[in-house]
């Protein structure tokens, strides 16, 4: 069987569209051959340094253009890129720097005292760009089942799980992504997630493989992702619920007729989110994605935003999704069961875990959900959270979606907590916009749901926990609870 191989990434797009524009970062712009001379540059000091192609190198970086060009100098050397989570503890980073057994940690002066304490041979950015250029073997051609980064999931369950994602696997997710929202020459994509999580790096990867322009953002900032999303003519940005709502709560008038599209993820979205979008005439796709499937693999377009409310939407042109029963059998539609998907965008597997992921071809997501009879798929909850409460299944993300339209709660988590008589019972952690009592929002539920449904307590908190990508962390809400510390209001 013959190994597929493609030219350079970056390397191909500056000799297709040198001029165009391909970052822009504060007051920094790049075109492409400019990107493609800096990343050559610094690939050069790489060399110098010693890394060499094969290695895993990992870096703990932030949102800034320099990182850019580090994660493309490390493509143009063949080396594999561990990107880690700035927000991790130093015994998080280090378990992963020794599963991915990194040669070097490319960090900077931000991170430099954590950095300190990571057993690993540390170099930062600014040191590593003095060191004499030295000419690098650049890599002109990139097999695609080769490895170009690992990320770790966050680990529902045991210790995290570095995810392979392939040259393959993000020029099939770009190539899927573009035949699903389409692609001009006048795009342009607002980057406001970390890069080093999946929903970052992949606008990274479509930016060079499209030929667009990427406006990097260190962090989200409402005031400042309108201001670029009109002087930069931005034309789509990936969201989560939160940041949308904000952004809605910001607009003082429509946004420019030139925006295209909010790619939603994160989790499903509220009908009254939904609806101001809609009022408010803002496009939002709403997608289903991972970590293990290079970004997003189901989206729903807006046209069905409310027809088809809670779906995620249908599999992305080169992928599959199934339902399958505990015997490994395909539902029927409205059935719910596990969530299996197929793809050249989906991991050839987890480092240094033995077996294979996939089952014919075929891998499990963990989640659960069903399709309907169009196929449309809706996405129930992950099977660690399932709450089964005197028998009857509970879906935390069901009751969350309820409660999140009630216009006094900012943000809802659901967790099961252990009960005597029912085996499990939910319990809502909530984030207020404005005043609203426990009563009230259980009396709002029982209209809503299902009795056994309703959350049985209501903690009113501050905050939820998040990971860098936004995604709610109901582990450290199930320890708020074992350790009575609830931030309560």
């Amino acid at each position: 069987m013959s190994i597929e191989v493609m030219p350079n990434f970056l390397k191909k797009r500056a000799f297709l569209t040198p001029s165009r524009t391909a970052l822009v970062y504060e007051d920094k712009r790049y075109t492409f051959q400019q990107l493609y001379v800096e990343s050559v540059d610094v690939a050069g000091r790489m060399h110098a340094y010693g890394m060499k192609q094969g290695q895993y190198i990992a870096l703990l970086l932030s949102n800034h253009s320099e990182s850019v060009v580090i994660l493309l100098s490390l493509q143009l050397l063949g080396i594999k890129a561990v990107l880690l989570n700035t927000r991790l503890t130093t015994e998080e980073l280090n378990y992963q720097l020794k599963d991915s057994d990194a040669a070097f940690l490319i960090t900077e002066s931000l991170f430099e005292e954590k950095a300190k304490q990571l057993n690993v041979s540390v170099v930062l950015k600014n040191e590593l760009f003095q060191i004499s250029y030295m000419e690098p073997p650049l890599v002109h051609e990139v097999a695609l089942e080769e490895v170009c980064t690992l990320m770790y999931t966050s680990g529902t369950t045991g210790s995290p799980k570095g995810v392979m994602q392939t040259y393959g696997n993000h020029w099939w997710s770009a190539v899927g992504s573009s035949l699903n929202l389409g692609l001009q020459e006048s795009d342009g994509w607002l980057c406001a997630v970390p890069l080093f999580h999946i929903s970052g790096y992949s606008i990274l990867m479509r930016s060079v493989i499209y030929g667009m322009k990427m406006v990097l953002h260190e962090s989200f900032d409402v005031e400042k992702t309108l201001q670029d999303i009109k002087s930069e003519k931005v034309t789509t940005m990936s969201v989560v619920s939160t940041m949308l709502s904000r952004l809605l709560d910001h607009l003082d008038s429509q946004l420019p007729s030139h925006f295209r599209c909010m790619l939603l993820g994160g989790g499903p979205a509220s009908l009254s989110l939904l609806e101001r979008c809609v009022e408010l005439q803002v496009p939002v796709y709403q997608t289903y994605g991972m970590t293990e499937t290079a970004s997003q693999f189901v989206t729903l377009s807006p046209e069905y935003s409310l027809s088809k409310l809670g779906s995620a939407g249908k599999a992305l042109f080169p992928s599959q999704l199934q339902i399958v029963d505990s015997d490994g059998l395909e539902q029927q539609p409205l059935k719910s069961g596990d969530i299996y998907v197929k793809g050249p965008n989906v991991t050839k597997g987890y480092l240094n875990k033995e077996g294979s992921h996939l089952k014919d071809g075929w891998f499990a997501t963990g989640d659960i959900g069903f399709v309907d009879e169009e196929g449309f798929l809706y996405v129930q909850d992950r099977r660690s959270d399932l709450i089964i409460s005197g028998g009857e299944n509970i879906y935390p993300a069901e009751i969350e979606g309820v409660l999140q339209g009630h216009p006094a709660i900012q943000e809802v988590g659901v967790i099961g907590v252990e009960d005597l008589e029912w085996g499990q019972v939910p319990v809502a952690f909530v984030v207020r916009d404005s005043p609203i009592t426990e009563a009230e929002i259980i009396q709002y539920a029982s209209s809503k749901l299902a009795k056994y449904k309703v959350p049985k307590k209501v903690i009113i908190v501050d905050h939820l926990p998040r990971n860098a990508s936004n995604k709610l962390l109901r582990r450290s809400l199930k320890e708020w609870i074992k350790g009575g510390d609830t931030n309560e209001n």
